[in-house]
């Protein structure tokens, strides 16, 4: 089938990228003239494990290519996919801004009927909007579908070529039947693909979202508790895993969630529960122990070091808010690095892939180092922000040598107290008792 994909970020390359890899004729299209010339030339702009090699693999096959006419592209196409972003408005809403403008842009290049699928993360409601703009711009027939994508940054190539659901909201048979032919090879598995209503689907992806966004939220609030008490967390959680009605995803303990979708689609979902006079009181929560849980992790190096952090140096394990990406949107690697810059603090950071996207955000202000022991010369403390599989295996007594005060803070809980203790590293992460040197009384854990 042939297949347009509007918008050439996270979602709308892999999602393109594995519609091709499936057998569909896939042209992707971005007003970004500079990234659509870095895609042809095989340059990819985000890191996504196997990402790049099924794009140039289909490119070869003549399966996928980029674009940026868009009407070349919707007039050659079955099935236009709208996958652009929708980022926070400045009042916690979702900014369609982008959404409408590329909706009325297809309207002008329809030549004949279109099932026109938004795959952008959006608030019940935007298919009427988008159906009443084409509308205005066209009388040419169309149909409007909700594809919402599950995809997690790390695993999306997988996730999206073995998916565990796929949601499909549609309130005309024509497009439900365009969509089952598109995701046939998925068809023989029971209960993989979900048909529901338009609003259903688009309700699906926030509250999914919002329900994981919660059991972090949830964890680290007891892990804080726990701090308080002398409870450990870890032996907590595993306790309380071991329920088959809990289980164990998203249930670590940290510094919070963040990334392109958690934080937004909390926000907008508590947006429009106030748009339609509903309480919220349990998102609002959630959005609050996220943003305090940096706060209280600063506040524990804060409180090691007397609330003095003069002439201090510190290493950063991990900027990207998730090992396997390079994404650093609501980074907590940027609330923890900025309020310890704005203290004087000098740091020394390191990232497997986020390099490009720190630079961005700290420019010269941070100093990025070539290895995660670089960092660590003449260092105070080491920090551990993101856990990346190189860290958690470490060289214990290298890190001892070269760090000043002999002291971790992880916000990851990534190592045991007792290996610490019996490296002489004071450690200090979430939810479990205060290792020597912090005063439990001035550190404000609640």
């Amino acid at each position: 089938m042939n297949i347009c994909i509007i918008g050439t970020g996270y979602v709308g390359l892999v999602a393109g990228t594995c519609l091709a890899d499936m057998g569909n004729i896939v042209i992707c299209v971005d007003n970004n003239k500079n990234k659509i010339k870095k895609l042809e030339n095989g340059i990819i702009p985000i890191y996504e494990p196997g990402l790049e090699d099924l794009i140039k693999s289909n490119v070869k096959e003549g399966r996928l290519r980029f674009s940026t006419n868009l009407n070349d592209a919707v007039t050659n196409s079955k099935v236009c996919f709208i996958a652009v972003s929708t980022p926070q408005d400045t009042d916690g809403s979702c900014d369609l801004s982008a959404v409408k403008s590329v909706a009325e842009q297809i309207a002008k290049c329809l030549n004949e009927y279109k099932v026109i699928v938004n795959k952008s993360t959006v608030p019940v409601g935007t298919a009427e909007k988008i159906s009443e703009i084409i509308k205005a711009n066209t009388q040419v027939s169309f149909d409007i579908v909700s594809n919402p994508e599950f995809l997690k940054q790390g695993a999306a190539v997988e996730d999206f070529l073995s998916p565990d659901r796929i949601i499909i909201g549609s309130d005309s048979p024509k497009a439900t039947e365009i969509m089952k032919e598109i995701y046939m090879p998925y068809s023989q598995s029971e209960n993989k693909i979900i048909f529901m209503d338009v609003k259903s689907a688009e309700m699906t992806k926030y509250v999914a979202n919002a329900f994981l966004a919660s059991k972090i939220s949830f964890i680290n609030e007891m892990a804080n508790i726990c701090e308080k008490v002398g409870a450990d967390i870890e032996k907590v959680r595993l306790g309380i895993c071991a329920d088959e009605r809990i289980g164990s995803k998203f249930l670590f303990p940290g510094i919070g969630f963040g990334g392109s979708c958690f934080p937004k689609d909390v926000s907008a979902l508590i947006s429009t529960a106030k748009l339609n006079n509903c309480e919220s009181r349990i998102l609002e929560a959630v959005k609050y122990v996220n943003i305090n849980q940096r706060k209280l992790f600063i506040d524990k190096i804060l409180s090691y070091y007397n609330y003095d952090l003069k002439d201090k140096t510190f290493a950063i394990w991990g900027l990207a808010f998730k090992p396997k990406t390079n994404d650093m949107r609501e980074a907590p690697a940027i609330t923890v690095i900025n309020e310890l810059l704005n203290r004087g603090v000098k740091i020394q950071a390191y990232d497997p892939q986020a390099f490009d996207s720190a630079k961005l955000i700290f420019q010269d202000k941070i100093t990025y180092t070539d290895t995660s022991y670089d960092a660590l010369d003449n260092a105070n403390a080491l920090i551990i922000m993101t856990e990346w599989n190189e860290f958690i295996r470490p060289d214990f007594e290298k890190i001892k040598t070269s760090l000043k005060d002999k002291v971790i803070f992880d916000g990851r809980n990534l190592y045991k107290h007792d290996l610490m203790k019996s490296f002489g590293i004071n450690y200090i992460c979430i939810g479990s008792k205060f290792s020597e040197g912090i005063n439990v009384d001035s550190f404000k854990a609640c």
